[in-house]
């Protein structure tokens, strides 16, 4: 008998259990999923909460847990930070340093500036086709000449121009040298470099000197251009008394304190090349030279011009092109002080940011291209920064120059199937260890933000910084 109560017991117990399994089992998170008979719905968080939730989850992902790394998110509009994380604290910024750069120059210079580099030729052309003179290739410092960047003419191409307008001219043949001037000045409506002179000739000027001798006594307010018959000489000049453009009629030249643009030395040899190549002697060698106080009259030919501000800004924020970024910097330097070294690049760009009223507290400046681990700028400044862009006549073209997620430019390769697709327009930024991105989001209901997110010291692959990046950003475009 008690055999069989055990039986009884033992087979009830496994019914019980056998009954309990098909119970469904109460997850362990019950805000995680919703059911039938359930009232309790899953917690959807707010955009701004989700990225805080996101920024949280980072601090202590391996790949951030030990990197120095700031994140802002700013509100142009209403001119207040939405959300945050080491915003204040001056990080490294890589190539997002082009967005100085490429600021400074479409705001000083213009979008329709062009660099021009003329073609003119000194003496007689005898019957024969015998120039009894000098070519000279007038420079103005072009940052893309020969280069084919922007769409840039080749140095072969522009050559084979000026060599058509040569043979236009009747030239058969050249005794003098083919000379290589820089340093021009194109316009005088602009504000002239203030430590140079510059003395008038055609239309341009050459450099002659410095302004650290002129004579006060003899310089006059420059108002008006003289005559086109008027073969006096006039020398132009920042007046370092009065602040204003200068001219005077007479002028010591004393040499530059400065260094200026490198000439299109190349452009010469291509063409002294293609001159002997066409059968036309050329007795001369190809010479540079940097001031020209005495300039003989020249007569005109050809001249080539570089692409625009507009589209060299945009190759040079696409391509993160350095070459071109350090010469824009230089560029402004040299077409606001006279000087075309990095310091006064330098000067200019935080001129201009203090003349602006950025916020700019804690910059560290070093080059235009953001190749020195030596720059270090605060995410609030750059987020400030692009929304006080957006008031400028240029802002647009500035707009339009910054890689597109998912598909144009250093960008093409991300936020491919995020909701951030084509919703951000920013400036990359990739040094060993250090990836940024800086710029603005058009999220879905119309709002345009800026943005800047900074990560120095990071472990792991480019890829892995970049997939963390994507996620930090992700719920942006729903604010």
């Amino acid at each position: 008998m008690k055999r069989l109560n055990k039986f009884f017991v033992t087979s009830a117990l496994a019914f019980y259990g056998i009954a309990l399994a098909q119970v469904p089992s109460v997850p362990s998170d019950i805000n995680s999923e919703k059911s039938e008979n359930s009232t309790v719905e899953k917690v959807v968080l707010s955009p701004k909460k989700q990225i805080e939730e996101n920024i949280s989850r980072m601090k202590n992902d391996p790949v951030l847990k030990t990197a120095n790394w700031g994140f802002v998110v700013y509100d142009t509009q209403k001119k207040q930070v939405i959300t945050e994380y080491n915003s204040d604290t001056p990080l490294i910024p890589a190539s997002t340093t082009k967005l100085l750069s490429t600021d400074a120059s479409m705001a000083l210079l213009g979008g329709k500036f062009r660099w021009i580099t003329q073609l003119e030729y000194s003496g007689e052309i005898s019957p024969e086709g015998t120039l009894n003179g000098d070519l000279f290739i007038i420079g103005s410092g072009d940052p893309s000449i020969g280069s084919g960047k922007a769409g840039a003419a080749s140095t072969a191409s522009i050559a084979a121009d000026y060599l058509d307008k040569i043979k236009s001219a009747g030239i058969k043949k050249i005794t003098g040298n083919i000379i290589v001037e820089t340093a021009v000045y194109q316009d005088v409506r602009l504000e002239l470099p203030e430590k140079i002179v510059w003395i008038e000739h055609n239309n341009y000027y050459l450099p002659v000197g410095n302004t650290s001798s002129v004579d006060p006594k003899s310089e006059k307010v420059a108002i008006k251009a003289k005559s086109i018959f008027d073969t006096s000489k006039r020398y132009f000049y920042q007046s370092p008394f009065t602040h204003r453009m200068a001219f005077t009629e007479k002028f010591d030249a004393n040499s530059l304190v400065t260094t200026i643009p490198a000439a299109p030395a190349l452009l010469g040899n291509t063409l002294r090349t293609k001159l002997i190549a066409s059968k036309i002697p050329i007795s001369g060698k190809v010479l540079t030279r940097v001031t020209d106080p005495n300039p003989e009259p020249r007569e005109f030919l050809a001249k080539y011009s570089s692409p625009t501000m507009v589209d060299i800004i945009y190759y040079t924020n696409q391509h993160s092109d350095n070459a071109l970024a350090e010469a824009l910097l230089k560029t402004v330097g040299f077409y606001k002080t006279g000087n075309v070294s990095l310091e006064s690049g330098r000067e200019t760009i935080v001129r201009h940011l203090q003349d602006k009223k950025y916020d700019f507290e804690g910059l560290t400046l070093i080059d235009g291209s953001g190749l020195s681990r030596g720059n270090k700028v605060k995410p609030i400044s750059q987020a400030k920064f692009l929304a006080a862009v957006m008031k400028e006549k240029y802002y647009d073209d500035f707009l339009t120059s910054l890689p597109i997620a998912g598909e144009t430019g250093t960008l093409r390769r991300m936020f491919k199937t995020s909701d951030n697709h084509g919703q951000i327009f920013a400036k990359t930024g990739t040094l060993n260890g250090v990836k940024c991105l800086a710029g603005y989001i058009k999220t879905r209901n119309g709002k345009i933000l800026t943005f800047s997110l900074l990560i120095n010291g990071y472990k792991g692959s480019v890829d892995q910084v970049k997939s963390k990046m994507e996620y930090i950003l992700e719920p942006v475009v729903n604010l």
